[in-house]
Parts: C-alpha cells; structure tokens; sequence
C-alpha cells in the first residue's frame, strides 16, 4: 500500500496570455475550479496508476473541502485518515500561459494544521511506501516518516515545494525527486557547490545513500540510485498544461515501486504519466490511469 501524507486543495485556474512579472497585473478571461493539493494530486496519481492508496491530510469544513475530496473518492482513494477541522480548505491560484508554463500561490489553510495521528495507527509493514511533499509543516512529515521506517517501509519524499529538508528527515528518506529548480535548493541547503540535477544526484546517492529522482521537463529525467545512472527522454507530446506533470509523474513512480517493478521500470512508469497530464488543462482531471499509462509507454520505447 502506499501511503500519502500531504496537502489537500482547491485549485483555481485562470489562462493567460503570459505570466505576471513583479508588480504586474495580468487580465485572464475567466477560471475554473478544480480539486488539487500536491499530497492530493500524488495519491490520485498512485490510485490511477493502480496502488492501493490511503491518503492521510485535512480539509476545511467549508464549501470547498468535500469538493476537494471528490475525484480521490470516486477513484476509490482511502480517505479515513482525512480531517476535517474549522479552518479553510487549502487553496492554490494558479496561472497559465499560452505556452503551458504556470505561476501557483498556495495559501496552507487546513493543511498548516495535518497531522500524521491516523497514519501511526495504520498497521504498516515493509512493503508499504510513504509518499511526502513540502505542503504541509516540517515537523509532521518527519513524525510521518519516522513512523514509516520504523514500521520498516520506505520514504519517499518530493521537495516541492523547494525547501532545506531538515537532517533528521534526510536520515530516514530512501528516494528523493525534484526538479531543476529543487535540486538547486537541496545543493544548497546542503552546502554543495554542484549545480547541476545529474551532480546533485550523484552526490546524494553516494554520500547519504539515498536514490535520487530529478525530473527535466522536456529533456526527461535523470536519476541515481545504488552508483548506478539512470537517464531517459520524455515522450514527445502535445503541451496543453504541466499543472500535476511531477505530480503524476511521482505518483506513478511510487505505484510502479508498490507493484514491484525495479527502479527502472519505475522511472519509465512515471515519465510516462508525467508526460501525458501535460496533455490536459487541470491538476485532477489531468492525471492518467493506468491503461493509458501502459500505452503511452509501449508506443514510444519506454516499456521494458
């Protein structure tokens, strides 16, 4: 099983023409609203790509929270570890522009206030895999993954978004995925002079053992885990949005691991998924299932 310890949000997306520079406002023509969260949009990704998946979070009691929950329970997503608390469903603002790029806000709301309670209480065993993000506070994804490897599973965290990780949860994480621009953050927070993804996973692998995942947009993905270098093309496709592509992409990766397939297969896996949601407006609704993700894979080389 996997077990998703994240935010829960509604999205609301307007178009636009190009993003806003600092200062700047941009007219779009209207928005729409949809369910997100990057905790949220991970465990549709994993549920889709066909884990068993348990979503642990909170909501708001507000008009927005069951519509944030909506896609995950019909998709059939574990959500009793779901709070709902007297605080304001979390929410992002996102930005599109002609060319599919995003600028996202997120206010925190229910997901300042998530706690990992449920997920202590879950009977977790070795097979099980934790997936983390950076929306919701420090302290509690550490007492998630600290209750994750004492069980005996494996961590999996996605420095989105970009922070220091703190020592203690590095000490208990088996892969890590970024991209670019969080890989930089990592160096950094790490004292490293390496700036470039590939360097950066190269070192974490070696020094911390600690499998590493950065995604490249376009150029695809490189990863090192065990010493050994991973780098693969994304599939060429259609850009509509890439609001949810890592999502979809670190989802699938994780149900790919669930489901016993090597590092590799897994990586192929996720690309696969990350690539096809850039092929949709939205976060949920972009998000692929399984089926689709196989023939994605078959049809342009990526399924080994």
């Amino acid at each position: 099983m996997i077990v998703v310890f994240g935010s829960i949000n509604i999205d609301l997306v307007t178009p636009v023409e190009r993003l806003p520079g600092p200062g700047e406002t941009v007219l779009g023509p209207g928005y729409v609203v949809h369910p997100g969260g990057k905790g949220a949009n991970q465990a549709l990704a994993a549920r889709r790509a066909g884990a068993a998946v348990a979503l642990v979070g909170a909501v708001g009691r507000d008009g927005f929270g069951e519509a944030a929950l909506a896609l995950l329970s019909a998709d059939g997503v574990d959500l009793s570890g779901v709070a709902r608390l007297d605080k304001p469903t979390g929410a992002a603002f996102i930005a599109i522009d002609r060319d599919g790029a995003n600028q996202i806000i997120v206010a925190a709301g229910a997901n300042a206030a998530a706690e990992p309670d449920t997920l202590r209480q879950m009977p977790l065993g070795a097979k099980d895999i934790l997936l983390l993000q950076c929306e919701v506070p420090a302290a509690t994804n550490l007492a998630a993954a600290q209750a994750m490897k004492t069980a005996g599973g494996r961590v999996i965290l996605n420095l989105a978004p970009a922070e220091a990780p703190a020592a203690a949860l590095l000490a208990c994480l088996d892969i890590m995925i970024v991209n670019e621009h969080e890989a930089l953050v990592l160096a950094q927070a790490l004292d490293w002079p390496e700036r470039e993804p590939d360097a950066i996973a190269q070192r974490l692998d070696a020094e911390r053992g600690i499998a590493m995942v950065a995604t490249l947009g376009e150029a695809g993905v490189v990863a090192w885990q065990g010493g050994i270098r991973h780098r693969l093309p994304a599939p060429q496709v259609t850009v509509v949005d890439t609001v949810a592509a890592g999502d979809s992409f670190t989802g699938a990766f994780a149900a790919a691991l669930s489901a016993g397939r090597d590092f590799a297969q897994a990586l192929r896996h996720g690309l696969a998924a990350g690539s096809l949601a850039c092929t949709r407006p939205g976060a949920q609704p972009s998000i692929p299932y399984g089926a689709e993700i196989a023939a994605l894979a078959r049809e342009t080389g990526l399924a080994q």
